[in-house]
């Protein structure tokens, strides 16, 4: 397929608008914990339906849409509650501008509830994803959707400490999860912090 061939030069990006991200950090605003860091960003297609027996799946020409509006996370015992809204990557990895109060939804990630990876990402400060730190295996996620439906995860991974230079974090899976990233630094060289949730 076209798109396969293009996959290794949309990896080199993503790992340079990543380290630009982190780069480029702004210093903490007041009541600000940390800055922003996304450090993952990914232009990946929808999974492929196809692929079976695979955690990972191969790159389809089809594009995800944008995250409709009225989205939430909840994480209760972490005390998270915020609307998702459908990240940009030049106002976010660019200009270093992420809005607070709000998670967003990697572009081009799977749309919660759709079968693949949703990659959502917020910033390290209270009241947004700093909590995100004392997540524990077990931990009950909730998405709820505009209509209000809710979807139901389950902690199933911690990584405290990820590469800032890996990005296969957000690449498309053949089966359902959320993928939920914050920094843990400002610097270019502080880790990522990533937890994986799997439908309850």
């Amino acid at each position: 397929m076209p798109v396969n061939r293009w996959a290794p030069a949309l990896s080199a990006l993503a790992l340079c608008v990543g380290l630009i991200l982190i780069v480029g950090a702004r210093p903490a605003g007041p009541g600000a914990v940390l800055p922003p860091a996304i450090a993952a960003v990914t232009a990946s297609p929808a999974p492929s339906a196809t692929t079976t027996g695979t955690s990972r799946a191969s790159p389809t020409a089809t594009p995800v849409p944008a995250l409709p509006p009225g989205y939430r996370i909840k994480i209760a015992r972490l005390g998270i509650d915020l609307p998702i809204e459908e990240g940009d990557l030049q106002r976010d990895t660019v200009l270093q501008q992420t809005p607070e109060n709000f998670a967003f939804h990697l572009p081009g990630s799977a749309i919660p509830g759709s079968g693949g990876n949703s990659y959502i990402y917020a910033h390290a400060r209270r009241g947004m994803f700093l909590n995100l730190w004392s997540a524990r295996d077990g931990d009950a996620v909730v998405v709820v959707t505009p209509d209000g439906v809710e979807m139901r995860y389950v902690v199933s991974e911690v990584h405290p400490r990820v590469d800032p230079t890996d990005v296969s974090w957000a690449a498309p899976t053949a089966s359902e999860r959320l993928t939920l990233q914050t920094s843990t630094g400002p610097n270019a060289g502080d880790p990522r912090f990533v937890v994986i949730a799997l439908p309850a």
